[in-house]
């Protein structure tokens, strides 16, 4: 019988941009050619990224926040390799292994006393999902509130959730019950609380679209009318959990003390699918209340122990190689760069973030309004595009626009970038908004095509 060869299968493979166009989504391949992102990858460490012709790329992308530790963390992968060669008992089922206790154990260790149980899943949208639906059977109610411009994942309730019309418009109706108050709003928030009939509060402690940052005292005033109108307080860290702010979990900045904890994404390192619902030990006991409800809720794949043992391995990377502090001072550093590009072109209204989600925002300056007001007919947000390509095509940095029609540039790098990266970041950033204020021919060309308009 041959082996299976994957080596072979991938060096003899073709192309990798047209058979992804063939057979999974050729509207998806379109845009990384419009925006000349189509490149064929062939390996990654750390912060890096290489194309197939042998230049490196600085990820200021992170897979959307998923590699905090690194790509190809060889001290993650080791684990999973160790896992493997154990021939563990895996999935049960009617049964319980070692490691999802184990990794369960270490995450409640590093979370408030006030969270009790885990209920792992295999994303962080299944992980909302969770929280959604836990939350209304241990309260007894129907009701959930999110915030405008909130991100929470694209499942049907996930969706209902999500504050971003350009996801949620196009697949009406969505699941009834759900409301969103404007972030940062506490009278809005009471004006849906007082009515004693939502079961969840959720909100991202820092906005994943356009990297919103709270005001003072929001997300603890929340978390106060959620006590005193009986409605769980569930923070999405999906995003921001495991250091990405400077704290092992975003929340920590503010004290607080959530009901309910979404995570994913970092937790496995990069490699496996993993995620959890964190929560209070009260929800947890008013679902799982007895023997006949015992598997209530549930995921086959989500506890497997190949998962486990990523999210094991990547709790003691971030311990051991310090990236929580990391991102705190490496977060600091590149606001301290960042900030005097406001001064610097009348085009930059906002530089923000908190440790390593940070956002720089365009807006129409005080001069040369008509090329300004040309891009943006085009398409809302379009300007943040034409710093974001030249980042790509000239300085081999890979960043995002922060989300539809919005002139915000986002940086996620992975935990693992240093001082020199942060640098050459910024004077990349600063070359790429010099070129962009210019909007030559080329560029404007770029723009009419990037807007479907050529």
């Amino acid at each position: 019988m041959a082996e299976f060869d994957l080596r072979a299968l991938l060096a003899d493979r073709g192309d990798d941009l047209d058979r992804w166009a063939r057979t999974i989504n050729p509207q998806f391949v379109r845009v990384l050619r419009t925006i000349d992102f189509d490149r064929t990858w062939e390996r990654a460490e750390g912060a890096y990224l290489w194309d197939d012709n042998g230049h490196r790329y600085l990820d200021m992308l992170g897979g959307f926040g998923m590699y905090k530790v690194g790509r190809n963390n060889p001290r993650v992968r080791r684990a999973l390799s160790d896992y493997l060669d154990l021939e563990t008992p895996g999935s049960v089922q009617l049964g319980v292994t070692a490691l999802p206790g184990l990794l369960a154990e270490a995450l409640l260790e590093r979370t408030p006393s006030r969270l009790a149980r885990v209920q792992f899943t295999s994303s962080g949208t299944e992980a909302i999902e969770a929280a959604l639906k836990l939350g209304r059977a241990a309260t007894k109610r129907t009701r959930v509130v999110s915030v405008d411009h909130g991100f929470h994942g694209l499942t049907l309730g996930s969706l209902s959730a999500n504050g971003n019309p350009e996801f949620t418009a196009r697949f009406q109706p969505l699941l009834p019950g759900f409301e969103q108050v404007p972030f940062g709003d506490l009278d809005a928030l009471e004006e849906q609380l007082r009515r004693e009939d939502v079961a969840v509060f959720l909100v991202e402690p820092v906005q994943g679209k356009g990297v919103n940052v709270p005001p003072d005292g929001y997300l603890q005033g929340a978390q106060a009318l959620c006590r005193k109108y009986g409605t769980l307080f569930c923070v999405d860290e999906i995003q921001t959990g495991f250091g990405r702010t400077g704290k092992l979990f975003a929340f920590e900045h503010w004290g607080l003390e959530p009901d309910m904890v979404p995570v994913a994404k970092s937790l496995s390192g990069g490699y496996v699918p993993v995620g959890a619902l964190i929560m209070s030990r009260a929800v947890h006991e008013a679902v799982f209340d007895s023997m006949q409800n015992a598997v209530s809720h549930g995921s086959t794949f989500a506890p497997n122990e190949l998962a486990m043992a990523a999210g094991l391995a990547t709790l003691h990377e971030l311990e051991e190689e310090k990236l929580v502090e990391r991102a705190a001072r490496l977060g600091d550093r590149l606001l301290e760069l960042t900030r005097p590009l406001v001064e610097e072109f009348d085009v930059v209204s906002e530089v923000r973030g908190l440790g390593l989600i940070w956002a720089i925002e365009f807006a129409e300056p005080d001069s040369r309004k008509l090329s300004w007001k040309l891009i943006e007919r085009m398409q809302p947000g379009l300007f943040a595009q034409l710093v974001v390509a030249p980042l790509f095509s000239e300085h081999r940095i890979l960043s995002q626009v922060a989300g539809h029609n919005i002139a915000v540039l986002k940086a996620l790098p992975p935990l693992v970038v240093t001082d020199d990266d942060i640098e050459q970041f910024v004077e990349a950033l600063r070359s790429s908004i010099k070129r962009a204020q210019r909007t030559p021919s080329a560029l404007t060309r770029f723009a009419l095509t990037a807007a479907g308009i050529r």
